[in-house]
């Protein structure tokens, strides 16, 4: 991890350290993505109840119903939905940890600046863009 003086002079514009007004704004985006996703999890909790009810109350062989997707599929989509929500809420917390500790925004690879840009449009961007492209690799 980056832990000398940042030398701000040899930055890029977009590696420059955050502002306390721009750290202010990436927390509500932060807020607003973690209410958004507890809603999406307490609706994919109550589709998920009733997909079981009708898989217990079922004796019907809806592998075969023509009419559209299995019980089955439909629960492995919701299981699917459900995982990314609590993983996505897991990044939120992740992120707030690092806003306590006083290094979000850096990456946890190289230590330089994330781009504020970037972590508008991904607030939980823990790797800047050089860093998360290689990772890609």
């Amino acid at each position: 991890m980056h832990t000398e003086p940042l030398d701000t002079a040899s930055l890029r514009l977009s590696e420059l350290p955050l502002s306390e007004g721009a750290l202010a704004d990436l927390a509500r985006l932060l807020d607003e993505r973690e209410h958004g996703r507890l809603a999406e999890s307490e609706h994919i909790a109550e589709s998920l109840g009733s997909l079981l009810s009708s898989r217990s109350e079922s004796t019907a062989d809806d592998e075969h119903d023509p009419e559209g997707p299995t019980l089955s599929s439909e629960w492995s989509r919701l299981q699917a939905l459900r995982t990314d929500a609590v993983d996505d809420l897991a990044a939120i917390e992740a992120a707030r940890e690092r806003m306590r500790d006083g290094v979000y925004g850096v990456c946890v690879h190289c230590g330089r600046q994330i781009g504020e840009a970037r972590l508008r449009a991904r607030p939980t961007a823990e790797l800047c863009i050089s860093c998360a492209v290689a990772a890609e690799r």
